[in-house]
């Protein structure tokens, strides 16, 4: 969520009727053997050259219900992005893809096109290079994941289903947000619809990506190293260590842990990035397969000055609502690599998010281990000009 979700509706032209109806349709088994719509570049690294030649993603999840203000996948920072996620589509227990908004999917006229779907294939075909994956699953729609998962026929389905979705609306793959596997039955069920997926979307033509947490609590469950083996990329969720949910605020997207006397009293604000990429790593997982999240909104805490204060009344915003003021006035901690900000005449109180500085660093961070790059939640939330979080992430990969 993959990141955060919201409350929606239900999606595709291939697999199943509105989310009025409810009412299903099955498509032709797609041809396996034959190659997408699209180019066939292999985009397992795609960005640009550096390094000798490396490449790095620079990618974007897009909420399609932002369409309803005014934010559709033509206004995204192209020029800075490699890859979008198109965020949500819902699944059914017997495997069957489902709309979570058809409106916004498929039938509301969004860059001159029918629907948001269409608008992101055609941002696709004019830039060539550009991949495209739907996510599947999300916050608010992943509970139907451990039933599908668990039965061989439903996870067929699914995946036949899902290849013939990115043929029909000329997407790269799929990402797999299953939030979360919650026991090592699950995680074994998870393995096995990766397998199912990747049968169906054939390497080097198609993506298969997933979105996992740092937390062990969640990655324990699941073989890492057998996931490594199947899927392209892990695009890992490293933010939201506090909220409302936490008994007390800190950073919530801390590349590492500062180790203060404040987190060894608290110790859920040890949580950090750094942590969950040494993890995956530790269990055979190849760097270049990680991608590091940044968050492009804040959380905030009205009755907190500070790290370790109240979570009452917390809440979100998105970075491009944040004054522009309070991003240059920032307090960066290089050593976390977090940065924050108190609203001190205002209803926000302490609020914790990332900056152009932090980001750099955290680009610096996945070029020194390895990784495979950087992805936003979400492209949408970004600012422009000299305070965007994606171009700051870009001029990062590329730096030598």
């Amino acid at each position: 969520m993959v990141p955060r979700s919201q409350s929606w509706f239900c999606p595709c032209s291939c697999i199943t009727g509105s989310s009025d109806s409810e009412q299903e349709y099955h498509q032709q088994q797609p041809d396996i053997s034959r190659p997408p719509p699209h180019s066939q570049d292999n985009g397992h690294e795609m960005v640009r050259p550096h390094d000798g030649g490396r490449k790095y993603m620079n990618g974007v999840y897009y909420p399609s219900w932002l369409v309803y203000k005014g934010k559709t996948p033509a206004t995204l920072d192209i020029d800075n992005i490699t890859h979008v996620f198109y965020a949500f589509i819902g699944v059914k227990e017997d495997g069957s893809l489902r709309w979570i908004d058809e409106h916004a999917d498929v039938v509301k006229d969004v860059d001159g096109e029918k629907g948001a779907l269409a608008a992101l294939a055609k941002l696709k075909r004019n830039h060539p290079r550009l991949k495209t994956i739907v996510s599947i699953g999300g916050g608010t729609a992943s509970k139907e994941f451990p039933a599908l998962a668990a039965n061989s026929h439903a996870r067929e389905t699914f995946a036949k289903q899902a290849r013939e979705f990115c043929d029909r609306h000329e997407l790269d793959g799929i990402d797999i947000d299953w939030e979360h596997p919650k026991n090592a039955e699950q995680g074994r069920d998870y393995v096995k619809l990766l397998k199912a997926c990747r049968r169906a979307f054939p390497e080097p033509n198609y993506l298969i990506t997933t979105a996992l947490p740092v937390g062990q609590y969640i990655l324990r469950h699941i073989d890492l190293d057998a996931v490594s083996r199947i899927i392209d990329y892990l695009n890992l969720m490293a933010y939201d260590f506090t909220g409302s949910w936490t008994k007390v605020c800190g950073n919530h997207a801390q590349l590492r842990s500062p180790g203060t006397r404040l987190q060894s009293t608290h110790p859920e604000l040890q949580a950090c990035a750094t942590d969950g990429v040494d993890y995956i790593l530790s269990r055979g997982f190849p760097s270049r397969k990680i991608v590091l999240g940044i968050p492009a909104y804040a959380r905030y805490f009205p009755r907190a000055e500070g790290p370790g204060c109240s979570t009452e009344k917390a809440g979100e915003m998105d970075y491009c609502d944040i004054p522009d003021e309070w991003v240059r006035e920032a307090v960066v901690d290089e050593a976390a690599v977090a940065a924050w900000y108190v609203d001190a005449n205002g209803d926000k109180g302490y609020l914790t998010f990332d900056v152009p500085r932090t980001v750099h660093l955290k680009a610096r961070f996945a070029m020194q281990r390895g990784l495979g790059g950087l992805f936003y939640w979400t492209g949408t939330g970004d600012k422009g000009e000299g305070l965007s979080l994606v171009a700051a992430g870009r001029r990062g990969l590329e730096s030598s």
